[in-house]
């Protein structure tokens, strides 16, 4: 489809320059009835080449493609009208090429929200002059958690301040959905402050995408789900349910920041050998689960009480989220393969597959 959009451009780029030729009297061309001067060949001339250049920005996925189209679609759409007798079927490619570009448009302003958000969480993380993760450190938190630390690699390392992770997803919207729509996804979090950005692409169905954000800032989660960039399909934020399910999200992640582990804002309760209950404090919000580890120290998965939406009927449902592979990023231990699961009241719903795919730690701050 995209090499099919790229020659759509491209053609209707070279139509333009008949005009060029026909101006300039280089070619007889029959099929324009109308007479062009040399002038208005020029102006042929620059919509082509604005339109050639937007369809090579696009095959190159530059974030500025749109720009030249709409450049591009004006210069064309004023020539189309002068010469409507010869040139109005142009109306054509120039509609399909405008509502692809107000789409690329439409993702290039929430990136550049997503990009602003990034570099506040980054910009605000403080760098806690903490020593090396070391038995000293963590003699005080439940064996279970010792081992998963001890086990992680994190032992004698430097603490971790910010992370970024990239996944490859597979989710499911409703529980009844059969197909699973893959979704590339990026995270970025932060020790302290306690926050993170997730985004997530995800391709719904051919010429069909839905681009999406989830975030805990400042102690406030929002999740927001546009299709086509443009239109929300899924919004809820800012209210205590969903700032509880934000701070739960990621307190179940710090498996992949164990640094996360030894701040002040998580208290540890030990239940056995190999679970131990959490409870992160931030802001005004409170949320706490559980986390299960093997006999080796390896996390397995993390519950917990999570509210699904959010107002007056909103429900708390019991989520977890299972790891099923471990690998090891940077000489750290994580789990690279997991899954997602609401347990609803008449079915289980495994909402989202995923894979780690790369992980990178304490990101240059600005």
């Amino acid at each position: 489809m995209k090499i099919f959009f790229f020659l759509l451009i491209l053609f209707h780029a070279l139509i333009h320059l008949l005009g060029f030729l026909k101006g300039f009297q280089i070619l007889e061309l029959k099929e324009f009835t109308l007479s062009i001067s040399k002038s208005m060949g020029l102006i042929w001339l620059g919509a082509t080449l604005i339109l050639i250049s937007a369809a090579i920005l696009f095959v190159i996925d530059h974030p500025l493609w749109w720009l030249f189209a709409f450049s591009g679609i004006v210069f064309s759409q004023i020539l189309i009208v002068v010469f409507w007798t010869d040139a109005k079927f142009g109306s054509i490619p120039n509609a399909l090429i405008l509502m692809v570009a107000i789409v690329a448009f439409a993702q290039f302003i929430f990136q550049n929200k997503v990009n602003e958000e990034v570099d506040s969480i980054l910009s605000d993380s403080i760098e806690k002059t903490l020593s090396p993760i070391n038995e000293k450190s963590i003699q005080s938190l439940p064996i279970a958690v010792q081992r998963w630390l001890k086990q992680s690699g994190i032992m004698e390392k430097p603490p971790i301040h910010s992370m970024k992770m990239v996944q490859n997803y597979h989710i499911k919207l409703d529980p009844s959905q059969k197909k699973w729509y893959p979704a590339q996804a990026e995270q970025f979090s932060t020790t302290f402050p306690p926050a993170f950005v997730w985004t997530a692409d995800m391709k719904m169905m051919p010429l069909l995408y839905a681009f999406g954000r989830d975030k805990f800032i400042d102690g406030e989660g929002e999740m927001l789900f546009k299709l086509l960039s443009l239109f929300p399909v899924a919004k809820d934020g800012f209210n205590p349910q969903i700032n509880e399910s934000a701070l739960q999200r990621y307190l179940g992640e710090i498996v992949w920041n164990p640094t996360a582990a030894l701040m002040a804002y998580i208290t540890w309760e030990e239940i056995d050998q190999n679970t131990a209950k959490a409870t992160l404090r931030y802001k005004n919000t409170t949320g706490s689960g559980i986390f299960y580890f093997d006999e080796n120290g390896r996390f397995t998965q993390f519950v917990a009480e999570r509210y699904m939406g959010s107002g007056k009927d909103a429900k708390k449902h019991l989520w977890t989220a299972k790891a099923l592979e471990h690998q090891e990023f940077n000489g750290i231990t994580l789990p690279s393969k997991c899954n997602a699961n609401w347990k609803l009241e008449n079915e289980d719903w495994t909402w989202a597959e995923f894979e780690v795919t790369q992980v990178e730690f304490n990101l240059d701050i600005k």
